[in-house]
């Protein structure tokens, strides 16, 4: 972790706050981009537990002397990469969100390559309602936890919705416009989502997620905020999938009708990895920074009898809630 650069550490730096404006969209894709680099992957593991142990150390304030900011920032780059932020665990690799582009452009290539027999389209949808319980299961509310029943019930039936969605759609469009038929696994990604992300986050469906006023005192716990966050996250995952797969099914129905295209059928899955990894390269930290990290949630939307506590406390003080609602 070695910069040429160096630059004393200012007063009063605080490695936790965010170095971009995360009210504005950009603020928060230049956030997004930096802890999604698909580079922080290749990363040693001694290097992110060095990172760890730097990031901690700051926040003690316990600064290695000759630290320059620069260093302080990329450990923290890491740290944001690899490590939970509720509980500051390790996070499985497959379940960054620095392996979104990675993983997902070879899962989406292959389901958008061969998506025309049904044994495909099983298979291809199985193996991506498989990372997605990865990505899900890692990127879980830490304070709300969630039994391995529970997980293999949302594997399950999130399986079975892409299944059911890609298997019938693909039967019905067999008659229809080649291009219908490209975009079957869209449909089938999205309806898949739809499923997956409340059932594995149903504990706070259920229980409720901790909300708390503009200086993060806690007021108590809410089913609506739940929702709400939930929401946002299944529409940002959405989006996350649908230039790629809407978009390039009808640049390759155009250029398979080229002869050197013809001439080059065993290149086609390649390619369509490759155009769907600069696809998610912006698409998966676009799409992250869609809504806020910290979500809101006007007073008025709170379950009455949380409403009432908040106001019985502290009177008309807290015209909003504010919680984290995932990624």
């Amino acid at each position: 972790m070695t910069h040429s650069k160096m630059a004393t550490i200012p007063l009063g730096f605080n490695i936790d706050s965010p170095r971009w404006d995360q009210s504005t969209f950009v603020g928060r894709l230049k956030h997004f981009l930096n802890i999604t680099d698909p580079r922080t992957v290749l990363v040693p593991e001694e290097e992110l537990d060095r990172a760890k142990a730097l990031v901690e150390g700051c926040r003690a304030g316990v600064v290695p002397p000759g630290s320059s900011q620069e260093q302080l920032l990329y450990a923290k780059k890491l740290y944001d990469s690899a490590f939970h932020p509720d509980s500051g665990e390790k996070m499985n690799f497959i379940g960054r969100m620095s392996f979104q582009v990675p993983g997902g452009m070879a899962i989406t290539g292959c389901m958008l390559q061969f998506y025309r027999t049904v044994p495909a389209v099983v298979f291809w949808q199985w193996v991506n309602q498989s990372f997605n319980a990865f990505v899900n299961y890692t990127n879980r509310n830490a304070a709300s936890p969630i039994s391995l029943r529970q997980i293999g019930v949302a594997y399950v039936t999130a399986t079975g919705a892409a299944l059911a969605t890609a298997v019938g759609l693909n039967l019905y469009t067999k008659r229809a416009p080649p291009l219908l038929g490209r975009w079957v696994p869209f449909a089938a990604v999205a309806a898949a989502n739809c499923v997956n992300i409340p059932m594995m986050r149903q504990q706070e469906i259920i229980n409720g997620i901790t909300v708390t006023d503009e200086n993060n005192n806690e007021l108590g716990r809410s089913r609506r905020a739940a929702v709400k966050g939930i929401a946002q996250v299944v529409l940002s995952r959405i989006t996350m999938a649908a230039p790629g797969m809407i978009i390039l099914p009808i640049v390759m129905e155009r250029l398979e009708k080229f002869a050197f295209m013809q001439r080059i059928r065993v290149l086609h899955g390649p390619l369509q990895v490759l155009l769907c990894g600069g696809f998610l390269l912006f698409m998966v930290p676009a799409a992250c920074a869609l809504f806020p990290q910290q979500c809101s949630l006007a007073l008025a939307d709170l379950e009455l009898e949380l409403r009432d506590s908040i106001v019985a406390k502290h009177g008309d003080k807290v015209p909003y809630v504010y919680f984290n609602k995932g990624l």
